[in-house]
């Protein structure tokens, strides 16, 4: 993977000091804490600042767990205060696991996030499908996955058709996309049927959004921030991912990633995959010191 250099850096750095100075930094509240409950933009949903993502590895790491251990995990998580939860129809099996994991725990004490390709089937019965797998009568947030296309706002208006349905029924509460790129990502912040974006984001622009999308590119870490700071403005929640450089960083950068997504980037939340309760414990420990 290219390495991200100095000069970039630094140019980084002066980039998102500007935008500092525009004011549409959002303002954390003195001791202001990983588990806190933010409002995601002008979608009216509550999510806490940290997420539990089920997807490192396509949801093989979780899925690898074993059902036990993952509810151990997830309870873990839950009862350190994580009260947010996605999973996607990509990463096989993890809406039933989770599902059974959260079996028992009040519905309306967390947030579920589910993510759907776009490529083929019929929104309605897919929608009922994921339902009926993560035991839920309904996803707080729904988002389009892995949109790559300039033209992804045209080429999913039918699921855009089906989400919207849905939310008239109660089934999904908000709606937003995952993009990967900067060519789809160009697209985000005046997109005015999004409600919640998901972008990669940290600091070293690994496995990030870049002109290409070559997943081994090291992605354009000033423009990526421009347009999360321009989507927030806009009245977008934004959720990050990509914290910890798809497992490859150390302990250091993991903590620059978290102060860089909130102190330089803004984004209103940030989601990570774990296998243990202590990456639990660690992900807490440093959006912590982050807010700080």
């Amino acid at each position: 993977m290219a390495r991200y250099s100095r000069r970039d850096f630094i140019r980084t750095t002066l980039a998102t000091g500007a935008l500092v100075s525009t004011g549409t930094l959002p303002l954390l509240a003195q001791g202001a804490k990983a588990t806190d409950w933010v409002t995601l933009g002008n979608s009216g949903v509550k999510v806490t600042r940290l997420a539990f993502g089920t997807g490192s590895r396509g949801g093989a790491v979780q899925r690898d767990l074993g059902q036990d251990k993952f509810n151990a995990l997830v309870h873990h998580a839950y009862d350190s205060g994580i009260r947010f939860f996605e999973t996607s129809d990509t990463y096989d099996d993890m809406h039933r696991m989770l599902g059974i994991a959260l079996r028992g725990i009040p519905r309306d004490s967390y947030r579920l996030m589910s993510k759907i390709t776009t490529d083929h089937g019929d929104p309605k019965q897919r929608f009922d499908d994921l339902r009926k797998q993560a035991n839920t009568d309904y996803f707080d947030i729904m988002l389009l996955h892995v949109q790559e296309s300039p033209t992804w706002p045209t080429d999913s208006a039918h699921w855009q058709d089906g989400i919207s349905e849905a939310q008239s029924r109660k089934i999904i509460l908000s709606r937003g996309a995952s993009v990967h790129g900067l060519p789809a990502l160009r697209q985000v912040p005046d997109n005015k049927w999004l409600q919640v974006a998901m972008i990669r984001m940290n600091h070293k622009g690994t496995k990030m959004d870049s002109e290409s999308n070559s997943w081994e590119a090291t992605g354009n870490v000033p423009e990526v921030v421009s347009h999360v700071r321009k989507a927030r403005a806009n009245g977008m929640g934004v959720i990050s991912m990509k914290l910890i450089g798809e497992g490859v960083f150390n302990h250091e950068d993991r903590q620059k990633a978290m102060r860089y997504a909130f102190q330089n980037a803004g984004v209103d939340c940030v989601t990570v995959g774990y296998k243990s309760p202590a990456e639990v414990d660690e992900a807490i420990t440093n959006l912590n010191a982050a807010l700080a």
